[in-house]
């Protein structure tokens, strides 16, 4: 600031006002702020004349009005340009020499002159590209799966196969949690048995010995049923010694045989041991019912009093038969059977009825058979809408004395049951005409996931 004359602020001063006006308000705001801070000026209030005091006097009176802004006069406290240092410029000189001697500026120097934006800070990155160890000329796509194609020509040793994600998540084209019309029927039978008052037996034993599949059940071991062309014998193990079942029972089964008893004459021959030793592939569930009705008498042995029971048993059989539209070699096998006192072919026909009315069919048919193990027997027949005609889906019986009474059970106790396949009923409720289409290797997958609820027993 020159020798001017602020106005009455002595010589060598100048007006902040005037300063503005000649270097411009950036530059004056600057200059002003690091003149103050580093004591290079300091700054003076004008003497007001008499005629302004006056002046401001009246105008106390008036109505509160903004105050002007002071326009303090400057005076510099530094004789000589030499006194004066320049720190922003030594700033900036320094900040200029470190970066081009590849030098980091101090921190502190930085920041001020960020602060007044005289600076910029950028930065960059440098990468350096270098040969891996799965560096290749060529981009080779990885294999994902070992092909017949593959281990044929060996050209699997020569290829880098994609390392599995096991933690990616799969797509799934369709919802999971389909069941199978088998599996829906099945449930609704086991509800209306449990209903009608039944309990269900262990069905575990897919292998069964030929005593408790047949012998037990007082049918000779020269019946067809026996053969190999009917049955299917297990070769391992071939045979369940005869010291596992019940001597005393094994006795009176073989004597039932031989020479009859109960009111019977039996089969008049030679029953051997070793033929009932023969394990086999269960042919019906009433395996299940025979060990299930000499345990029933063996309670009553030990109590003295016999308790009126009712099983049932849903599980898989197997039969040495020829496969047709109506008939498998592997199929589920419904049964049911009542133990009480004086029951008669009138209490098994309404029973059966009742069950069947029960899973929503009505056109029931009985017809008189032939079973070694029940008397009198029947056939059970239903209409099959779609077929037209009516098929055969149960068969039906009382338990002769000749296979009760040796297990032990009293006088006057009769046993009615009735036993049928579960893929016929299926068959019919769901319209299928082949039961190859509903059970077996030929099932249609959309089947399954398209087939309505079952409404048997709603």
């Amino acid at each position: 600031g020159g020798g001017q004359d602020g106005g009455g602020g002595g010589g060598g001063g100048v007006l902040l006002s005037q300063l503005t006006k000649e270097l411009g308000p950036a530059v004056a705001s600057v200059g002003f702020k690091q003149g103050m801070q580093l004591r290079w000026v300091k700054t003076l209030k004008q003497e007001k004349k008499k005629e302004e005091e006056g002046k401001e006097e009246g105008k106390k009176k008036e109505k509160k009005k903004k105050k002007a802004p002071s326009d303090p006069i400057l005076v510099a406290l530094v004789a000589a340009e030499d006194d004066l240092r320049d720190a922003t410029l030594e700033n900036l000189l320094e900040v200029e020499r470190c970066f081009e001697a590849g030098e980091d500026a101090p921190a502190g120097v930085i920041s001020a002159l960020k602060k007044r934006k005289l600076v910029l800070q950028k930065k960059t990155n440098h990468l350096k590209v270098v040969k891996g160890p799965q560096f290749a000329l060529e981009r080779k796509k990885e294999a994902t799966d070992l092909t017949k194609d593959m281990l044929g020509d060996e050209s699997y040793a020569s290829l880098s196969f994609k390392k599995y994600n096991f933690n990616a998540m799969g797509h799934l084209d369709y919802p999971t949690g389909h069941l199978h019309p088998l599996l829906k029927v099945r449930t609704q039978f086991r509800k209306i048995f449990v209903r009608m008052g039944f309990e269900e037996m262990p069905t575990n034993r897919f292998v069964e010995s030929s005593f408790w599949n047949f012998d037990a059940l007082f049918q000779p071991q020269q019946h067809p049923a026996r053969d190999a062309h009917d049955t299917f014998f297990v070769t391992r193990p071939e045979k369940t010694s005869g010291e596992r079942f019940p001597a005393d029972y094994l006795e009176r089964v073989g004597a039932v045989h031989e020479d009859g008893g109960y009111g019977s004459i039996g089969y008049r021959y030679n029953w051997k041991l070793s033929e009932a030793e023969k394990n086999i592939l269960r042919t019906h569930t009433t395996a299940v019912s025979s060990r299930m009705l000499y345990k029933l008498a063996k309670k009553f042995e030990k109590e003295g009093k016999f308790t009126p029971m009712r099983y049932f048993s849903i599980d898989r059989v197997f039969r040495n038969e020829s496969v047709d539209k109506t008939h498998l070699a592997e199929f589920h096998q419904c049964e049911g059977l009542v133990a009480d006192y004086n029951l008669s072919l009138a209490h098994l026909i309404g029973t059966v009825e009742q069950f069947f009315r029960n899973i929503g069919m009505t056109d029931i048919k009985f017809k008189p058979a032939y079973n070694p193990y029940t008397e009198p027997s029947m056939e059970i027949f239903a209409l099959h809408p779609g077929l037209g005609k009516w098929l055969e889906i149960g068969n039906s019986g009382i338990f002769r004395p000749e296979m009760l009474r040796p297990m032990g059970l009293p006088e006057g106790v009769s046993v009615i049951a009735w036993g049928l396949s579960l893929e016929r009923p299926t068959m019919i409720l769901y319209g299928v005409d082949n039961i190859r289409d509903l059970f077996g290797h030929k099932v249609d997958l959309d089947m399954m996931k398209t087939n309505p609820i079952c409404r048997i027993g709603l």
